[in-house]
């Protein structure tokens, strides 16, 4: 019985055991949730096995050669840089004006 009572005054026993209990159990509590979150996402992340073999169909199917091969019969030198609208601009209105001009903006 007397050390009990001396246990229950000394401060490491009485504040650090369990804030050590609390940290120690905390982390592996939280290990637990953060998987949960994990496991839920890669639920969410599953596609329909026909759309599945759609996508990785259309992964494949593009090669650098080909790409190259578009880009380069490209004319670049009509190109122009046309701005976006403001929020407050008509967005039809002032993009087909920017199509329209022949010089560009400085």
């Amino acid at each position: 019985m007397l050390n009990l009572k001396a246990l229950q005054k000394n401060k490491t026993v009485r504040y650090g055991v369990p804030m050590l209990l609390l940290v120690v159990g905390g982390s592996f509590g939280l290990r637990e949730f953060t998987q949960i979150r994990y496991d839920a996402q890669k639920v969410k992340r599953k596609l329909d096995p026909s759309l599945e073999a759609k996508v990785n169909l259309q992964k494949q199917s593009v090669i650098l050669e080909q790409e190259y091969e578009k880009m380069k019969d490209a004319s670049l030198d009509e190109w122009r840089n046309i701005r976006g609208p403001r929020p407050w601009e008509d967005s039809r209105e002032f993009q087909e004006q920017q199509r329209r001009k022949r010089t560009p903006e400085s």
